[in-house]
Formats: C-alpha cells, structure tokens, sequence
C-alpha cells in the first residue's frame, strides 16, 4: 500500500509539473491533486524537492532497465529518455527552476549509462586502454547532454527524437573508428 500511496503522489506532481513551474507548485497543490492529507505527503517527502528527486531517481532506474543492445546508441538514448520526451513541459519547468541539478543529475546517469554500454559494446572485439573507452564515452555523454540542456535553454522547440536521430546517422561508425585509432596508439 505505500507504495501505491508514492505512486498516486508522483503521479500527482507529474501531472502539476507539466501546468505550472516548479517553483510555484506547492504541497497543498499536490496534495489538492492527489486527495491525499499534507502528513500523508509528509510521511514521504520532506518537501517538493525531496519529491522532485525521487521522481527523477525513480524515472532513472525504469530507464536504466530498457534493453537496447540491439539498437543504436540514438535509439537508446531515446527509449532511455522517455519521461522527458512524454513531460516536455514538466522537464522544462524543472529546468527553469532551483530542481534544474536534479535534471542534470538524471541526464547524466541515464545518458552516460547508454553510452558506456554502447561504447562498451563497440569496444569488443578490440583492445583499446580502459582509459581511452572511458573518455569516447566521457565525450559522448558531455557533447549529448549539452546539446540536451542547449535545447532546453532555448525552449525546446524542435523535435528532440529527429535531433538525435540525425546526429546518429552523422556519427555513425565514429566510435569504433575512434577506438580502433585508441587501441592502434596505445601507450605501453
């Protein structure tokens, strides 16, 4: 049952996040909502930010458990972003507020985590410095999330799914060939 309780609660927000910014809602709107008490919201949560982030580290966990080995890393990182890509709104609302480093925070884990696994991936069969494998995935994850936080600075107007799409096809093949440069120049 308390789970089912989180749940209503998260579901709640979510569903308040994607019609007001973060820094208005208040618990009396999410529990308004929810029908749930105020000490029912504060049995689990501290306060919006503490619900913020289970929400983010809840959404990270059922992102992390999609399969995509037999996908690119586009696709992954797509299928991994699902909850940003279903609440635009909500994600920008977080992103204009004080909860913005939860964001960061769930982007790199989700974001970082499809890359090493892609570039892990890439890796095999080769015997690149576990050094070098690190960085490819390193960059990767930086420049995506960057261009992440670009798009949502500038409100998020284009299709994320097409960009990243698009930088796929453009990339394509680029980390293997990376790492076979890294793994003919190794240092000994």
């Amino acid at each position: 049952m308390p789970r089912d309780t989180q749940q209503i609660i998260q579901s709640a927000f979510i569903r308040v996040l994607n019609q007001k910014p973060l820094d208005k809602i208040t618990v009396r709107d999410v529990v308004s909502e929810c029908n749930v008490s105020r000490n029912t919201f504060y049995y689990y949560y501290q306060d919006i930010y503490a619900l913020l982030e289970r929400v983010l580290l809840d959404e990270t966990e059922q992102a992390l458990q999609v399969d995509f080995t037999d996908s690119s890393w586009p696709e992954g990182v797509i299928a991994s972003a699902h909850f940003a890509l279903q609440n635009r709104r909500a994600v920008y609302h977080i992103f204009q507020s004080d909860g913005r480093r939860f964001l960061e925070k769930y982007l790199n884990r989700v974001v970082g985590e499809v890359l090493d696994r892609y570039v892990r991936d890439q890796a095999a069969g080769l015997t690149p410095d576990d050094k070098d494998v690190r960085l490819v995935s390193m960059f990767y994850r930086k420049a995506l999330i960057g261009m992440m936080m670009d798009w949502m600075a500038h409100g998020m107007k284009d299709d994320p799914e097409q960009i990243i799409r698009r930088l796929g096809q453009l990339l394509d093949g680029n980390i293997r060939r990376i790492l076979l440069a890294a793994e003919k120049n190794k240092i000994v």
